[in-house]
């Protein structure tokens, strides 16, 4: 079993990843990306239903390619589990 007394949750590989994705938008953002790739401002915008910076198109990194199978499972956890929400 493993000791928390000398365990930092900054030091993991999930509070990294957190550090990332987490926040008002990005989650969101990412998201439209990885379903709708390329996205112009005004997509953007109408999806988010908020102000972004205009004359932009967005598109996810290799980086963020790599987080597709992870958001994935996400996306499906949520769709599992939306039945229980209250």
């Amino acid at each position: 079993m493993k000791n928390i007394e000398n365990a930092n949750f900054e030091d993991t590989g999930y509070s990294y990843t957190l550090s990332l994705i987490s926040g008002k938008y990005k989650p969101v953002i990412l998201y439209c990306l990885m379903e709708y790739e390329p996205v112009r401002f005004n997509q953007m915008r109408r999806y988010l239903k908020n102000e972004i910076p205009p004359k932009v198109e967005y598109s996810l990194t290799e980086r963020g390619h790599s987080l597709v199978s992870v958001l994935d499972q996400l996306c499906d956890w949520g769709n599992e589990n939306r039945r229980y929400k209250k």
